[in-house]
């Protein structure tokens, strides 16, 4: 197991969407008005906006920004590096796919350079569908940072805890937590154990937000008191360093004589946030039958079309099995949506065998999955008391849009390709008679 890094431990506000007032030097805030003619200790304002102006006042995302130097003030960018020769090549398949964890890197790989498009669909140009990364690194980013102008970043470690330092603040984030970064937001991965590892999904569309929970009522799921905001902090310093974006799915870097984490204080209600997934409120059957998947759903991005997300990100976490003369692993199923899973720990319901932590595998629409044989046999005989499902944490990517394959998933060694072998043993119980 990887060393683990001490660190200080951070402060945060609490209330998902919340409008926020932060500031790390007293009144650095300016009170009154936005954009003053002179702001209190010689700062800049610059308004940080995540929706268009003329959004409804309830959907418009947007953080006044108070910094010691405003964020034009950088090189010309370059074209870095293509991270879509991977895209170009992609397939839409309707097989069944599985892979195997990433490997760790056999040289210095810090976040940045540790992301590897895997699955993806719709257009960051168009604002639709999403990019699914996994990242596998060893070193923390040193004088680099990022931002993403194609879309907002939800980051799920499996391995190794990240402490990500951005504009607004710092963040910690551990296997079992998700931190979501929104687009544009400059920030920096420092790594807090030995290597890290785990899945990221580059949404394109809607900002991610609540589900609405319907009948379910104001209590359960997700609670918004439980996502957490970073306080301000601020980085005052001077020398060489690289800002890279990534525009229209190519990478670009600039020269910048100074840390772009330079921003005293800020108030708004545009920026990055963290949960524990151990607080999901889970609510399930007490008597019979399967609620939907969509039960599990964390986060969603909604498309145009009510009722179908662009995507949603969905959770399999521990919670108790109690249906009564009920098949209790996931049934089978067709489904219109595209799902891209993977685990980060213990053993998915489904499937005990080959789908381990690190791991992910992708079922496109209409393509058929569920149980392999050996589990079906199993729970088809299991004596159905009550079970608590202690040993498990899934999460899954669901989109309205089918998932393209990219070439370096499709020629990854991890690719598991008998992976539609475990349904192979399934043989027919069909009897005329009961």
């Amino acid at each position: 197991m990887a060393k683990k890094t001490k660190t200080a431990k951070l402060k945060y506000q609490t209330g998902f969407g919340n409008y926020f007032e932060m500031e790390a030097l007293n009144s650095a805030l300016p009170q009154g008005r936005n954009s003053p003619q002179k702001v209190s200790y010689g700062l800049y304002a610059e308004q940080f906006s995540g929706s268009a102006f003329t959004m409804a006042q309830n959907e418009n995302e947007r953080s006044w920004l108070y910094r010691i130097r405003p964020s034009v003030l950088h090189s010309e960018f370059k074209p870095l590096s293509s991270k879509t020769k991977s895209l170009e090549n992609a397939v839409a398949t309707p097989n069944q796919m599985r892979w195997s964890p990433l490997a760790s890197p056999s040289k210095q790989t810090d976040f940045i350079d540790g992301m590897i498009p895997w699955v993806f669909n719709g257009s960051s140009e168009n604002q639709t569908g999403c990019t699914v990364y996994l990242y596998a690194c060893n070193s923390s980013m040193k004088n680099r940072y990022f931002y993403n102008s194609d879309g907002e970043f939800l980051i799920v470690p499996q391995m190794g805890a990240l402490h990500l330092r951005t504009e607004m603040g710092e963040l910690h984030c551990a296997p079992g937590e998700i931190t979501v970064i929104p687009r544009g937001l400059k920030f920096q991965v420092l790594l807090l154990d030995n290597e890290a590892r785990g899945y990221i999904c580059e949404n394109h569309g809607k900002n991610f937000r609540l589900p609405d929970l319907g009948p379910i009522g104001a209590n359960g799921l997700a609670n918004p008191r439980d996502f957490l905001y970073p306080v301000a902090a601020y980085e005052d310093k001077k020398g060489s360093f690289e800002l890279i974006t990534k525009f229209a799915s190519e990478l670009w870097s600039a020269k910048i004589d100074h840390s772009p984490l330079n921003v005293v204080a800020w108030h708004g209600n545009y920026a990055p946030y963290k949960y524990d997934l151990a607080r999901y409120n889970v609510m399930n059957t007490v008597s019979f039958d399967h609620a939907d998947p969509s039960i599990f759903t964390v986060l969603t991005s909604p498309s145009y079309q009510p009722g179908m997300a662009n995507v949603d990100f969905v959770i399999f976490p521990p919670r108790w099995s109690v249906a009564e003369n009920t098949f209790r692993p996931p049934y089978y199923h067709r489904n219109i949506m595209s799902e891209f899973m993977g685990l980060i720990h213990g053993t998915y319901d489904a499937k005990e065998k080959g789908f381990v932590p690190g791991g992910s595998s992708l079922h496109n629409c209409m393509s058929a999955h569920g149980p392999e044989a050996e589990v079906f046999e199993k729970a088809s005989q299991a004596d159905l008391k009550p079970a608590y499902m202690a040993n498990t944490l899934a999460i899954m990517f669901e989109s309205r849009y089918a998932f393209k394959v990219t070439s370096s998933a499709m020629n990854s060694k991890s690719l598991q390709k008998d992976y539609i072998k475990c349904w192979q043993g399934l043989k027919s119980h069909f009897k005329k008679k009961r």
